[in-house]
């Protein structure tokens, strides 16, 4: 292959050296005053060439396996029984609102860019809602209000941080106990307790009813007309998980919906879970088409002694035969946009081993448009067994790079991470997540290049001895096929020639940021030594993560 496809050949390469010795020599012994009167101007300090080309060109892939720039790192924040958020019920508004943005500041500093959050844990909601009452894990008392939107500000706040905000609800549970009386007079099972079926000690929605399902596609569509939300995420909660022997209590349901139509009661649920699926995919995409769609089941299909398709494991829950979800069907119509299986085994464990796991969902979803996101165990690091290996969730991460078809992570969950089990948030953070990602692309629900950045500046600042800051600023430029929401930054050492692939490298992403207004963009690079020369650009991003071409390159040397 050529060098990088730049269209370089000997003689130009030696001619772009020579142009950069000659523009070194006209530079380095020049340095404006720090503080001018226009300190974004440009300078002899602070250079920028346009790129030969507006699209980004072709570059040969690397043979080597290590951080992509293009990964969805993503982390579940949990709020049924006050797991993540809020720390405790009844906390005055101020401190919950405090505790929200010190976690997504530590969900930031980790190196994730998207965030699942429970907005829907039992049949309450976490903001004001027609079709439910508020969530008791927020003041205490299921029905009263905490005083503020806690979806609205969490969304809002994780924006700031250009955190992708996946709204995640549970659509069947009602309730971890029995007492239909001890729920709001407002929740939808006091107001139709002939919707509701107990089991084992808990109260569900029963998914049988016609009436369940339009209600739960109701609350799909009231949350997207309301926040500007990047996802609605279901987990692997449809039917309960079955306990023991005992029988979920839907026979005359069936008898009077199902009976006539399907040959089996096992049957005649999993239609119902597909109605669902098939129903909030087109509700989803009806009212706003780039929002994503994703499930996160339980991480065995059907094991293959019951089905030869299915994966070489001897679970004793599958996600097809106990909670009755195809998602073998869900990938096959297209009803998501993304699929998180939750693989929260070791690798080698014989019944349900990771890796094993992680080939059959690669080739479950090759060749159909749905992306897949591997559901991790973050809580089971330093539990026991292979779980106190340090370098067991390490493993699974590096393993997975192996498979072009694997886009991302999703870690259960915040809490677990933050306490850093076995090291493993500082190897997230210094090592595995060191450098920034972008969210992978589905070409599928539209969007495009947006018009690509102008007029990058720098300002130079001294943070004591041998330190510097470097403040850009830029302007949105024009054209484009879609509205730009935020901005990639890039940093290569030295002069970087025009049309340098190393842009297509993880290492050279400098950080990713919202677009706040429509004037000047600013950010400033912290982590800048004495006597070096960097080239930086930056990119315009749409909400989809179509990335704009280059700007120009700006050269800066600090003195």
């Amino acid at each position: 292959m050529g060098k990088c496809g730049s269209g370089y050949g000997g003689y130009g390469y030696l001619r772009w050296v020579a142009v950069v010795l000659i523009w070194l020599l006209s530079v380095l012994p020049s340095a404006p005053a720090v503080g001018s009167a226009n300190p974004f101007s440009m300078s002899a300090q602070a250079q920028s060439w346009q790129r030969g080309e507006g699209r980004a060109r072709s570059c040969s892939p690397s043979p080597a396996i290590g951080t992509p720039l293009r990964q969805l790192r993503g982390v579940w924040i949990a709020t049924v029984a006050n797991l993540d958020w809020p720390s405790r019920p009844g906390l005055p508004a101020a401190v919950q609102q405090e505790e929200g943005r010190r976690l997504l500041d530590q969900v930031k500093a980790l190196g994730f860019n998207a965030v699942f959050v429970q907005v829907r844990p039992l049949g309450d909601a976490f903001y004001p809602s027609h079709y439910a009452p508020w969530s008791a894990y927020l003041s205490g008392v299921q029905g009263r209000s905490p005083g503020y939107d806690p979806l609205g500000f969490l969304l809002n706040e994780a924006h700031r941080r250009n955190l992708e905000f996946h709204a995640w609800l549970n659509p069947f549970r009602i309730s971890f106990h029995d007492n239909l009386a001890a729920l709001a007079p407002t929740n939808p099972a006091r107001q139709h307790p002939e919707w509701v079926v107990p089991y084992a000690g808990a109260l569900y929605l029963n998914p049988g009813l016609p009436a369940v399902r339009r209600l739960l596609a109701a609350t799909v569509e009231e949350l997207l007309r309301r926040y500007d939300v990047d996802g609605i995420h279901l987990d692997d909660y449809f039917y309960p998980y079955p306990v023991g022997k005992l029988p979920f209590p839907d026979s005359e349901t069936y008898r009077q919906y199902g009976a006539g139509h399907y040959r089996s009661i096992a049957d005649w649920r999993r239609a119902n879970v597909n109605e669902l699926i098939a129903t909030l995919r087109q509700t989803i995409h009806r009212l706003r088409p780039t929002v994503k769609f994703g499930v996160s089941p339980f991480g065995v299909w059907r094991n293959r002694r019951s089905d030869p398709s299915g994966s070489a494991t001897a679970a004793a829950v599958t996600s097809y035969d106990s909670l009755y979800a195809d998602t073998r069907t869900w990938i096959r119509h297209h009803w998501l946009d993304y699929i998180a299986p939750q693989l929260y085994w070791p690798i080698g464990f014989r019944p349900a081993d990771y890796a094993t796991l992680v080939r059959w969902w690669v080739h479950e979803v090759q060749g159909w448009p749905v992306h897949l996101y591997i559901g991790q165990a973050a809580y089971k690091i330093g539990s026991g067994g292979p779980w106190n290996d340090a370098e067991e969730m390490p493993r699974h991460l590096r393993f997975d790079l192996h498979f072009a078809a694997i886009k991302g992570e999703v870690f259960f969950r915040l809490k677990s991470l933050l306490a850093d089990p076995l090291g493993f948030a500082r190897r997230l953070r210094t090592a595995l997540y060191r450098h920034p990602a972008l969210i992978p692309v589905m070409p599928w629900l539209g969007g495009g290049p947006p018009p690509t950045p102008r007029a990058l500046q720098a300002q130079l600042q001294p943070q004591g001895t041998n330190r510097w800051t470097v403040t850009l600023r830029w302007q949105d430029g024009s054209g484009g096929q879609a509205q730009t929401v935020a901005y990639a930054l890039y940093r290569l050492d030295g002069a970087a020639p025009p049309g340098l692939c190393a842009l297509k490298a993880a290492t050279a992403l400098l950080a990713t940021q919202r677009r706040f207004g429509t004037g000047w963009q600013l950010f400033v690079d912290q982590l800048a030594p004495q006597d070096a020369l960097y080239t930086y650009y930056v990119t315009a991003l749409d909400r989809l993560y179509h990335e704009s071409s280059p700007s120009s390159a700006l050269v800066v040397h600090l003195p």
